[in-house]
């Protein structure tokens, strides 16, 4: 035993011994795993070259720790754990206050964005992407959509010249800022979004004119639609049946048939495959102006895409057989559409007829001219109770107030 001890006492001195030791003192600061990795290279590079050093040292260890008392060594393992844990808890810690002060910042004005991205460039650097997806969804003036354009050409010269990169910039990028320009509402510079090989590397879409388009809508300006349209044209831009949906929305608000006429044979000519919406506005538009020949040649057209009529469609023929002096055809097409309509819907056909009865004659007199309406209220008046008295016969009464039928005399007025 006491030639084991001198032995320890020996190897304990020596400096391999001084170099464990060292890493087990770290170790006791609360670093257990960066002492066991440098612990190892060291026993691989020499420090202990023979195997039976390495193990005699071990022993050596071993013997001389088992005479510590156990209530140190136990104390030792606890500290060390609770260092690591404290350790990690203020490192995950410091990492999510740092996030949560990353957001406290306050947000860069456009041109504060501008100028950052302009000393990149100047600096021969490419500026972060954020920073120009930071710049678009800032932009709340006019100013600032001009510097947003200002920096895109900046940029796409910076791409070509230093990075030579000749594709444009994504397109989902050219879209959100056609949307900034719609939405701080400069749409002479959304329109250049809109133009093939622009200076600004933004690939026009027909998303972005949707997004164009809606601002043409909530604003019921036509000639800006009008104006978005020949841009389209020009650049050759496949037109879409969401740009048919937004563009009969723009004519049916604005009461504008002729321009919804022109537009719908765009659309057809271009072979765009129609949504139930845009034939229900199509159709109904028909039905208010009093045009029952577009009625029909508009609902051949649905027929070849769409088997099953809307409300809005169906009625649509019940008015045009009507305006053609037919009330038992309009009678038998309001029957057949209550027959294939889903259950749920069938209770708005009551609500769709008395709009037939007290809405529609005033509507589609007024815009006949002066000496045609007073014959055809007298034909409405005469028919409508008529398809009324055809449907009940075949089996569908609904109850409808015809004392709200207009008057021939009020309404040739």
């Amino acid at each position: 035993m006491q030639a084991a001890a001198a032995r320890a006492r020996r190897l304990l001195a020596s400096p391999a011994a001084a170099e464990i030791t060292g890493i087990l003192s770290a170790s006791h600061r609360g670093c257990a795993p960066g002492a066991e990795l440098a612990l190892l290279p060291r026993l691989d590079n020499g420090f202990l070259s023979s195997r039976s050093s390495a193990q005699l040292l071990a022993r050596s260890f071993s013997s001389y720790s088992s005479r510590l008392p156990r209530n140190f060594v136990l104390r030792t393992i606890t500290s060390d754990c609770r260092s690591e844990k404290s350790m990690c808890y203020h490192m995950s810690r410091s990492h999510f206050s740092t996030e949560s002060s990353d957001t406290d910042h306050p947000k860069e004005s456009a041109e504060e964005l501008y100028q950052k991205m302009l000393k990149s460039v100047e600096a021969q650097t490419m500026p972060p992407n954020a920073w120009l997806w930071a710049m678009i969804s800032s932009c709340s003036s006019e100013e600032d959509i001009k510097l947003l354009f200002q920096i895109l050409q900046k940029l796409r010269i910076f791409r070509l010249s230093n990075l030579r990169i000749n594709a444009n910039f994504n397109d989902h990028l050219c879209m959100k800022v056609s949307e900034a320009c719609a939405r701080v509402g400069v749409l002479d510079y959304g329109l250049k979004v809109l133009w093939n090989h622009n200076v600004y590397g933004v690939t026009p879409t027909i998303g972005s004119a949707h997004y164009l388009l809606q601002h043409a809508k909530e604003h019921n300006d036509t000639k800006l639609m009008e104006k978005i349209m020949q841009v389209l044209r020009r650049n050759s831009l496949p037109l879409q049946p969401g740009t048919a949906d937004i563009v009969f929305s723009i004519c049916y608000n604005a009461d504008r048939w002729d321009l919804l006429s022109k537009y719908a044979a765009r659309f057809v000519q271009a072979g765009v495959k129609l949504r139930r919406t845009a034939f229900d506005i199509w159709m109904e538009f028909a039905a208010k102006v009093g045009d029952s020949q577009s009625i029909w040649n508009i609902n051949s057209l649905r027929g070849k895409s769409i088997k099953h009529y809307t409300l809005t469609t169906g009625f649509a023929c019940a008015k045009g057989s009507l305006l053609e002096h037919k009330p038992e055809n309009a009678a038998a097409t309001i029957k057949l559409l209550h027959k294939h309509l889903p259950d749920q819907k069938k209770p708005f056909v009551k609500d769709e007829l008395q709009k037939l009865v007290a809405e529609w004659p005033t509507e589609v007199i007024k815009r006949q001219k002066k000496d045609d309406r007073k014959a055809m209220a007298e034909a409405l008046v005469r028919d409508i109770p008529k398809m009324i008295g055809s449907m009940a016969k075949s089996g569908l009464d609904i109850s409808v107030d015809l004392d709200t039928l207009p008057t021939p005399q009020a309404e040739a007025a």
